[in-house]
């Protein structure tokens, strides 16, 4: 399949093999997460920045987890004034969640 920056994909169901453990390239939570090509590196290498509504357990807990201490940290190095002059929709921000997959671990998601 030729992928493009901007295509919507899903990853493939499959097997967890000894190889991906010992490369730590696929897993089973990442089974059918949905999300759009943000760039290409290699065919080994896809950034896929992933519809949070597609994500499953342990994905949702570790994401919400480290946007709680990403929005803590952020609001921490913020002067006083600042804080002040930030928007909910700042201090609320959303994290994007990457993954980067093997192109044959990817199907088109449309």
């Amino acid at each position: 399949m030729a992928l493009k920056v901007g295509d919507r994909v899903r990853v493939i169901s499959r097997e967890v093999t000894a190889d991906d453990r010992k490369s730590n390239r696929y897993f089973d939570h990442m089974k059918g997460m949905i999300g759009v090509i943000e760039s290409i590196y290699s065919k080994d290498e896809v950034a896929v920045k992933i519809d949070p509504e597609s994500m499953v357990e342990p994905a949702v807990s570790v994401h919400a987890e480290a946007t709680r201490r990403m929005r803590e940290r952020f609001i921490s190095q913020v002067s006083e004034e600042a804080k002040g002059l930030l928007t909910k929709e700042e201090v609320d921000f959303p994290a994007n969640y990457v993954l980067l997959v093997r192109t044959e671990d990817l199907e088109s998601a449309k």
